[in-house]
């Protein structure tokens, strides 16, 4: 006993020792760490003669790219992707460095990068600012931390929704780019105002459209007799525009589009792809027609539950979205929810029309309308509508006149399928006018 005693002792006495001599592994204390580390950040950041690359992809989808120029006063100028403005015009806001259980970038004034954040509360039912839904708008940040650096590359997330942003250095000649409104180039196939676009890459031909709202391209070619289909996303870059997953024809790879120029006269963009001499056209009629889609459509909502299709935005014409204005409909204290297509809504009869919130915002109501009949589907894959009568007071003139006028056109409609429970329906008149039908 006594000798276990002793022991214990012995022991106790050199863990005793160990302890009083036992110093820090670290020099600097744990506030000390973190502050080097976000002048360290600061420094890179502001170091970069020619400013950052960004590419942002918001945690709801989607990619957009940025040019940022930072200061070491807490500034930071930036274009965007986002549109045609933000793209041409600087913007200069503030952003801090900070910790925030790991080293973290605030932008903490509104900036481009708010904008794929912005949840349009301020635009009632339909989202206006980046196309995401109401309150939520793309799951963007604008709060990330470091995840990982190099000199020439900095990777962040976000801190609320984990979108995902990499900042890559800049050279001269590209920060002399994005202030000669370089970014804007790939913008340019907005010009082309047909829904249906084509590609020809010498003798190689394929359509493509592209999808501002959900930032996808969808490309369609022939592989024999069969129609081919790609989906990708995309981001424009200094002359043009990248897609995120290439696309592969054959042996031939095309990861974008770069040199975009467009020319007014024929309405016809001029590109190189993979170096090769390259064309953009607008078309009517696509490379193959899905000609049971018409039909496809109609017969979805009378099969499930003989319910009907909506859009929130109406009609896009002449490269507008929204034409006529339709989101801002009213009808006395009512305002405007969506449009409908309604088929089968009476035994002899559709429905088409605008459905509206009362003034509580508690109810839908159905004010006015009109009555196409069944489409008559073509065999060259066209919905021909026909107006057999209305409901209610129909207006003749403003958004709702011309939203009903736009249906009847008796060319006709081709329609895309764009998901499970998604078609775009595309004039066949002049391929320039189209209206996207969700269910």
């Amino acid at each position: 006993m006594k000798k276990s005693l002793l022991y214990f002792l012995v022991v106790l006495a050199i863990f005793s020792s160990c302890k009083k001599n036992d110093t820090s592994v670290f020099s600097q204390t744990a506030d000390e760490r973190l502050n080097a580390t976000l002048s360290k950040y600061q420094t890179q950041l502001s170091g970069a003669q020619y400013g950052w690359k960004g590419i942002v992809s918001p945690a709801g989808g989607g990619t957009y790219s940025f040019y940022f120029k930072f200061n070491d006063s807490n500034r930071v100028k930036m274009y965007s992707d986002f549109d045609s403005t933000t793209a041409t015009t600087i913007k200069e806001s503030s952003y801090r460095l900070k910790a925030l259980q790991q080293p973290s970038i605030i932008f903490d004034t509104y900036s481009y990068i708010h904008l794929l954040a912005d949840p349009n509360e301020n635009a009632g039912v339909v989202a206006t600012v980046n196309n995401g839904p109401v309150g939520a708008g793309l799951i963007s940040d604008f709060e990330f931390y470091f995840d990982s650096t190099t000199v020439d590359t900095i990777r962040l997330i976000g801190r609320f929704n984990g979108s995902k942003a990499m900042l890559i250095r800049a050279t001269s000649a590209e920060a002399t780019a994005y202030n000669n409104s370089g970014l804007a180039a790939g913008l340019l196939i907005n010009k082309i105002l047909t829904y249906f676009k084509r590609v020809t890459i010498g003798t190689q031909i394929f359509d493509f459209n592209i999808s501002i709202a959900n930032r996808t391209i969808t490309f369609s070619y022939l592989d024999g007799n069969i129609v081919r289909t790609f989906i990708t996303a995309y981001y424009y870059t200094l002359g043009g525009i990248v897609f995120t997953n290439p696309l592969v024809i054959g042996n031939g790879t095309i990861t974008g589009f770069s040199n975009m120029q467009f020319n007014g006269t024929t309405e016809t963009i001029a590109m190189t792809v993979n170096n090769v001499a390259s064309t953009i056209t607008g078309i009517v009629v696509p490379i193959k027609v899905d000609i049971a889609a018409p039909k496809r459509w109609w017969d979805f909502a009378v099969t499930n539950n003989n319910d009907y299709w909506t859009s929130f935005k109406g009609f896009h014409v002449n490269g507008l979205d929204d034409a006529y204005g339709i989101s801002r409909l009213t009808s006395g204290t009512n305002t405007y929810y969506y449009l409908i297509y309604w088929p089968a809504y009476a035994a002899s009869n559709d429905f088409f029309g605008p459905i509206f919130l009362n003034a509580a915002r508690t109810q839908l109501t159905l004010i006015y309308g009109t009555a196409p009949a069944k489409p008559t589907f073509t065999a060259d894959g066209r919905a021909v509508f026909v107006q057999l009568g209305n409901y209610g007071a129909h207006p003749t003139t403003g958004a709702a006149g011309l939203t009903r006028t736009k249906l009847y056109n008796s060319s006709g409609y081709y329609f895309v399928q764009t998901s499970a429970t998604s078609y775009d329906m595309v004039s066949a008149l002049d391929g320039k006018s189209w209206i996207t039908w969700n269910f």
